[in-house]
């Protein structure tokens, strides 16, 4: 096992050792290893009479499911590079990554949904009976794309990392040993698969054997759901975000519905929060916890930290050292702190047709043996500790959002684009948790009296939800400095009182509705909530509103889906359907 392999190429070794055992497993349906590689085979054999080859992205957009790990598998034995699209994203958006990719076909569960691809692949009807169970010739070699992940760009357009399946393979070549995978363990594929942590998930149990559980999307944002299914799957490896470790975390303080049989969970995607961990510890000292630091551009993990009780009372959050095959370095004043920069073989291609900032960002690396060798300008900051780097945060205006790397900019793009918009800037806060949350402010440019909905409207129709602003603030003029730019330091804080985005205040009529109201408002971070306001416009997403079903069954002992909160955002219609229901 060695990073000079392709992914499907160690996925067939592991198929003709573990044919029978079960591969990947989703609720009741189930494929073995060799139902699999066949699937995917046939399916690949179908892509290449398509066009899809060495170096040819090919868009896979699909509910999870055991269909989409066989989309994945199959564009990857057909010689290409998948190019994963979340179904939840603005159609809009996902037709401008298929575009911008130039992928030719587009494999997905919504056939509805062209998302302007010259050719669709329906996985759920397609006949691919006729085709051959083996496995194609390619001539696709470890230096060819594996595949082409899109993350949010500072100019208003995402960027395409292009990576190859050395960059990959390498990554379990390196920690196979150190975390001790093997066939026995049993992984989630709990996040997005547009999102690099993904790959971490997915090909570290089929790579080494293991079964993937395939988590749909409904019961990743439900943590009382999410925390059963880890009992009743034996799920071995758990990679959570530090915010979903925290619903998982109230979760197992609540109790869980049965005996957990983790070994270990790695953390990774953003800061992670050390006084965590103190109430999972105190319960499970023998569950080993990791701290992963990575970027896209650098193979999902560049760093590793395993984490002790020790460190649940610590400042800041240790990011550890360096994978065996990866070197890293502090660019600053002095040796031991500054920017991190990350050579070795995880350092990808670079941006799909972006040379400029490509040659920005992949740098030559003096203290390379391999010639021609780079490394990457992550714009993260960090202290030395004797070898063991702190986290200090950016150098720039990036920000995490729920594990996702945000751009302001393109946050700022797309709100100077709507036409009543004069000026515009996006702006973090921290919240309660001391993560950011997103505030636009705007001008209205037109005579026209451009609403907080309609602003967001306008977003929603664009943007992926984590990238949506929480708060709304529509100003006269932005400050600006002596220098003309905007003033960011004298931009006011979002109204915790009444958000723009909140409709006339409408109070409480019940008692179950002041409950509601007071548990919105807290969960939100505001003063004052209404029954007819809309708990996403104030601000809410998927993790929020896993919150406020908790609080609810902490409180009232009534167990409300999460689901009835999507379709019911305000307090008035939520509250009339559990009384329906009681």
């Amino acid at each position: 096992m060695s990073g000079e392999e392709c992914v499907h190429e160690w996925f067939a070794r592991q198929a003709a050792r573990r044919g029978d055992a079960v591969a990947v497993s989703c609720g009741r349906e189930t494929l073995t290893y060799r139902e699999l590689d066949q699937r995917a085979n046939r399916l690949a054999r179908h892509l290449r009479s398509l066009g899809v080859g060495p170096e040819v992205p090919a868009g896979v957009c699909a509910e999870r499911s055991p269909d989409l790990v066989v989309a994945l598998l199959a564009v990857l034995k057909a010689g290409g590079a998948y190019l994963p699209l979340d179904p939840a994203h603005p159609d809009d958006r996902l037709s401008g990554l298929l575009a911008d990719a130039g992928a030719p076909v587009l494999l997905t569960d919504h056939a509805d949904r062209s998302l302007g691809a010259r050719t669709v692949v329906d996985l759920a009807h397609t006949d691919l009976d006729a085709y051959p169970a083996t496995a194609p010739e390619t001539g696709v070699g470890p230096g060819n794309l594996a595949y082409l992940m899109y993350t949010s760009g500072s100019t208003g357009t995402p960027k395409g990392v292009l990576v190859e399946h050395r960059n990959v393979t390498r990554l379990f070549s390196s920690t196979s040993e150190l975390f001790r995978f093997g066939a026995d363990d049993v992984w989630t594929l709990f996040h997005s698969v547009a999102f690099d942590f993904s790959v971490w998930e997915m090909w570290g149990a089929l790579l080494h054997g293991g079964r993937l559980v395939v988590v749909p999307r409904d019961v990743a944002r439900a943590p009382e759901r999410f925390a059963a299914l880890l009992c009743e799957e034996g799920v071995t490896v758990l990679n959570q975000t530090p915010g979903a470790f925290r619903q998982l975390v109230a979760e197992d303080e609540r109790g869980l519905p049965g005996a957990l049989a983790l070994r270990m969970v790695v953390f990774g995607g953003d800061v992670l929060p050390f006084e965590l961990l103190e109430p999972w510890f105190a319960r499970h000292r023998d569950i080993a916890l990791v701290n992963m630091y990575g970027i896209t551009e650098t193979t999902v993990h560049v760093t590793h930290r395993p984490l002790t009780p020790a460190d649940a009372g610590a400042p800041g959050s240790m990011i550890g050292r360096a994978l065996p095959d990866l070197s890293v370095r502090l660019l600053g004043s002095g040796e031991r702190e500054g920017e991190i920069l990350v050579g070795g073989a995880g350092v990808t291609r670079g941006y799909l047709g972006r040379p400029a900032l490509t040659a920005e960002r992949f740098l030559p690396d003096p203290h390379a043996t391999v010639p021609g060798a780079r490394r990457y300008r992550t714009g993260d900051l960090a202290r030395d500790h004797d070898g063991d780097l702190r986290f200090l945060g950016r150098a720039d205006s990036q920000v995490k959002i729920r594990g996702h790397r945000v751009e302001i900019g393109e946050v700022e793009a797309a709100v100077n684009a709507h036409p009543s918009v004069s000026a515009a800037a996006v702006l973090a806060h921290p919240d309660e948790t001391g993560s950011p949350r997103l505030t636009a402010y705007w001008v209205n440019g037109t005579s026209d009296s451009l609403s907080a909905a309609e602003l967001r409207g306008h977003l929603a129709a664009k943007l992926p939800e984590y990238l949506l602003p929480s708060g709304y603030v529509r100003l006269d003029r932005l400050p600006l400095t002596a220098n003309g730019k905007v003033d960011r330091r004298a931009l006011p804080a979002p109204d915790t009182e009444r958000p723009e985005l909140a409709e006339p205040y409408a109070a409480p009529t019940t008692d179950l509705e002041e409950t509601l109201t007071r548990i919105w408002a807290s969960v939100l971070g505001l003063d004052l909530v209404g029954i007819d306001d809309d708990f996403f416009e104030l601000g809410g997403h998927s993790l929020l509103a896993a919150q406020v079903v908790a609080e609810l069954k902490d409180r009232l002992g009534i167990p409300a889906s999460l689901r009835l909160l999507f379709d019911q955002p305000t307090v008035r219609t939520f509250a009339a359907r559990i009384k329906e229901a009681s």
